[in-house]
């Protein structure tokens, strides 16, 4: 099974590049599954999502485990399925950032040794302000998105992913998903 991982930080747009690789891969034949965490489908996927919209150290905690559970979860549901060609994991071991940065190396490195990784590891970027920007469209706000917390979050991230593909998205859907496509080939190449 091929496993690809979209991360990135809120209103980075990994939903939408997932759903383009995904068609990418289905053009070819393939059997795609995009898991995008949290997912509403289960237990822990909507407790996080709660969490999330919540405040406060509690929430940033419980958010944090609950995410953790549902992508476990969507591991031991979809992970080396004989019927599934690709599986796309959006929002994987990047969540880790959102923790305290002594707590979210240690997690992050836990993760990294526990789940299953891939060389299709991409880690989507862009500048707090165009993040910023991006989330006040939306209807609802999650407690992590505030200018200084892309500013903490995204320093701690891009510390943890130094050896992921980072693929800076400020500019057009379709110009960003060229830089992705092209790693994308580089790799399928080498299989």
């Amino acid at each position: 099974m091929q496993l690809i991982i979209i991360d990135g930080l809120d209103g980075v747009g990994k939903d939408t590049q997932a759903r383009l690789i995904k068609k990418r891969y289905e053009e070819l034949g393939k059997k795609v599954i995009i898991r995008s965490h949290p997912e509403s489908d289960n237990f822990f996927g909507r407790k996080a999502k709660k969490a999330l919209m919540g405040k406060g150290k509690i929430n940033k905690l419980k958010a944090s485990i609950y995410y953790m559970m549902d992508v476990l979860r969507s591991i031991k549901k979809y992970y080396r399925k004989k019927d599934i060609d690709t599986l796309i994991m959006v929002r994987y071991l990047v969540g880790t950032a959102y923790l305290p940065k002594r707590l979210a190396e240690i997690a992050y490195n836990f993760f990294e040794n526990f789940v299953p990784t891939s060389e299709y590891m991409f880690f989507l970027d862009a500048s707090p302000e165009v993040l910023l920007k991006r989330v006040e469209k939306r209807k609802e706000k999650e407690m992590f998105e505030t200018l200084e917390e892309f500013e903490n979050v995204r320093k701690k991230a891009i510390h943890l992913v130094r050896n992921w593909y980072i693929i800076d998205i400020s500019g057009s859907i379709d110009g960003s998903f060229s830089k992705i496509e092209d790693v994308l080939i580089k790799l399928d190449s080498n299989q």
